[in-house]
């Protein structure tokens, strides 16, 4: 008996936590628009109940709702079925599942980075906050450069600088903090050549802004938003092809590293360390142990470890021409990308795309065929019949053409030809 009353009290308060968990994420419809508040801050989750990857997100939204609950924090959030909620899901102009947005002050920032809790986290606390953090005091300076890898800083007074500054924040919010301090906040061994400035810290050391020297202060903070070397998964990929800049790989098991891919991340690291004047404008550095992305990339599987130069821009890749052993041999790739003696391949044209687009459907049909023969028969099946019967069915309804030898003109098939009655002629 009282086993069975210890089962019952366990269901008792799974249900109780699994309806308070959940009462922290609401579910929107409609009418969301019309009832929100101008001055609250949505975190919002679009889904279909068929999207298997909005599936595998759902927990992890309820304990980011439950976290920032408890955190007080001013970021309410919400789901909404995109397949049921229609106007809602076209006014934000979903087209994939599971999308995760912010509405703020009727301003939408589409979240995109990795669906994992604290990369959704962080974007809610950075996009719920202050537009541009400020540094009032040197402890707190030093407890945000303990906290980013990168730090992008404005350093004066109100300037015309900070005007562009808080117009580049606005847009690259999504992407990473901005924050604002006097001089004197700032470490004593920082050299500024005057005031107003943006000053970038990372890596150990600082850059400092010049528009003479580096245009537009939107795309150079795009530019420098990156560390010089990290581990690199494909979505921080993707956003540093915007950077302009070329990223150079050391692919490498995705579990415990072997000794030669422990060498390889280690010889990309020294040489994005010890060369980083050298080509930190052209050139990003890390690892990446989910190759999935390069593969495609390729249209081939990927060898690891291995080298890369990837040109997100273009879609264009560079590999080395021989065995990469020594640091000199990598510093051979690296020049030879930038001379142009290695020549890119891939690509984002017409051919490459339709070739990627096989290799992808490829590459998702061939488990499928494997594991269940006949539902790979029938997505494949299915789609070529339709195609089939379409074009049977153009074929059909074309007029077909016959030659009237006796006219010597072409006539329409009798089933379509306008008959002419006949007339009489008179001869003279």
């Amino acid at each position: 008996m009282s086993d069975r009353r210890h089962m019952v009290l366990l269901t008792v308060l799974l249900f109780v936590s699994v309806v308070s968990v959940s009462a922290f994420v609401e579910e929107l419809d409609d009418s969301f628009l019309k009832r929100k508040e101008a001055d609250d801050i949505w975190l919002i989750k679009f889904y279909a109940p068929w999207c298997t990857f909005c599936k595998k997100l759902d927990p992890i939204w309820h304990q980011i709702g439950s976290e920032l609950r408890s955190l007080g924090s001013p970021v309410q959030v919400g789901k909404s079925d995109a397949t049921t909620a229609t106007g809602l899901a076209k006014e934000f102009k979903v087209i994939n599942y599971p999308a995760i947005l912010m509405l703020k002050k009727n301003v939408k920032y589409n979240y995109p980075g990795a669906r994992t809790k604290d990369g959704i986290t962080d974007f809610a606390h950075r996009v719920g906050g202050p537009l541009i953090r400020p540094l009032s005091s040197q402890q707190l300076f030093q407890h945000a450069m303990s906290r980013h890898d990168v730090m992008i800083v404005y350093v004066g007074a109100t300037s015309e600088l900070k005007g562009n500054y808080t117009l580049a924040a606005e847009e690259l919010i999504i992407h990473t903090y901005f924050f604002s301090a006097t001089r004197d906040v700032l470490p004593k061994a920082v050299s500024l050549p005057s005031l107003p400035a943006v000053v970038v810290f990372k890596d150990g050391t600082y850059f400092t802004y010049s528009e003479e020297r580096d245009g537009d202060l939107k795309l150079w903070i795009n530019k420098e938003r990156f560390p010089n070397f990290s581990q690199i998964d494909s979505y921080t990929l993707y956003s540093m092809g915007e950077s302009g800049k070329l990223v150079l790989l050391a692919l490498v098991e995705e579990n415990l590293l072997c000794d030669e891919s422990q060498r390889s991340k280690s010889l990309v690291e020294a040489v994005a360390a010890e060369h980083r004047e050298t080509y930190r404008r052209n050139f990003y550095f890390g690892f990446m142990v989910d190759t999935n992305y390069i593969s495609g990339l390729m249209m081939s599987e990927v060898i690891v470890p291995s080298y890369i130069v990837v040109n997100l821009s273009s879609d264009g890749y560079f590999l080395p021409l021989g065995t990469v052993d020594t640091k000199h041999h990598l510093l051979d790739f690296l020049d030879g990308v930038m001379n142009g003696t290695i020549k890119s391949q891939g690509g984002n044209s017409i051919t490459q795309r339709t070739r990627r687009l096989i290799y992808d459907a490829k590459v998702t049909l061939t488990p499928v065929f494997s594991q269940a023969p006949l539902l790979g028969c029938f997505l494949v099946g299915f789609p070529v019949a339709l195609a089939a019967v379409f074009c049977y069915l153009c074929c059909k309804a074309r007029p077909t053409l016959i030659d009237d030898d006796d006219d010597g003109v072409a006539l329409l098939a009798p089933s379509l030809q306008h008959r002419k009655k006949p007339t009489n002629k008179k001869s003279d």
